[in-house]
């Protein structure tokens, strides 16, 4: 089985590595010092990297790893403005690393780009989905997020999430004004605080745990829109213009 390990970079991101034996795959490297530092004190190697998007805290690290790593390849996806990628990827393809299989997705919303690596173990989420929380529509709109999201909705409960942000504390403020009366996202506010306290990581999350705290795979629920500031509901016949609704709430709270 492959080892999954986080890299911490800037303030709140990470950088995951997938370890087998001596060598790495990383994804996601903003940075490429923290990567350096790992490769030294684990004494290994780096094999390849996976890009989720082209933003800059997803890729600013690419240049100088290949530099000291000629010829591996990097992955991402097809329609990426990021000039980086040698190894270009669509919705379904499947790709082999670290002797593990993954199959791509393709959930545009956060960027026009973003995919995902996803088995049944792993879910390499970059800024898609997020613990208690989702991307901003930076490119995208509510309605194409929220199909996008939609595409998780086959993965097995205990799938694990690795997802580029440590930002489960501020989205489980807005969760809890959501659905305050949440029992499960009552103790898992106090799981993740314990966490932080002792500074360790929030994530992996995993599936099960998300769809039962977090507000944006739970915008169907007739609970979701309860607490939702009146200007922000338009209409609300269909599921994606509830996500739409809390996904305008959480940009003012």
């Amino acid at each position: 089985m492959v080892q999954v390990d986080p890299i911490k970079a800037f303030s709140d991101n990470y950088i995951w590595a997938l370890r087998k034996e001596n060598k790495i795959w990383v994804v996601d490297p903003g940075q490429a010092e923290p990567v350096f530092d790992y490769l030294k004190q684990t004494h290994t190697t780096l094999a390849g990297i996976l890009i989720t998007h082209h933003h800059w805290d997803h890729t600013n690290g690419v240049e100088a790893l290949l530099k000291a790593f000629k010829n591996i390849p990097v992955y991402g996806p097809e329609n990426s403005p990021f000039e980086g990628i040698s190894h270009k990827l669509n919705d379904s393809d499947e790709i082999t690393v670290a002797d593990t299989k993954f199959k791509i997705i393709s959930t545009p919303g956060h960027t026009l780009d973003h995919i995902c690596y996803m088995n049944d173990a792993f879910c390499f989420a970059g800024d898609t989905l997020f613990s208690a929380g989702c991307g901003r529509l930076f490119e995208g709109d509510a309605e194409m997020m929220w199909h996008s999201l939609q595409k998780f909705a086959e993965c097995d409960d205990d799938t694990l999430i690795y997802c580029t942000h440590e930002y489960t504390q501020a989205n489980l403020k807005f969760a809890f004004a959501v659905e305050p009366n949440n029992a499960d996202l009552l103790a898992y506010i106090e799981k993740v605080q314990k966490l932080r306290d002792d500074n360790q990581a929030s994530l992996p999350t995993h599936f099960g745990l998300e769809r039962a705290v977090n507000p944006f795979l739970r915008a169907s629920e007739e609970s979701s829109l309860v607490h939702v500031p009146k200007h922000l509901i338009q209409d609300t016949n269909e599921n994606w213009q509830k996500f739409a609704a809390l996904r305008a709430w959480k940009d003012e709270f």
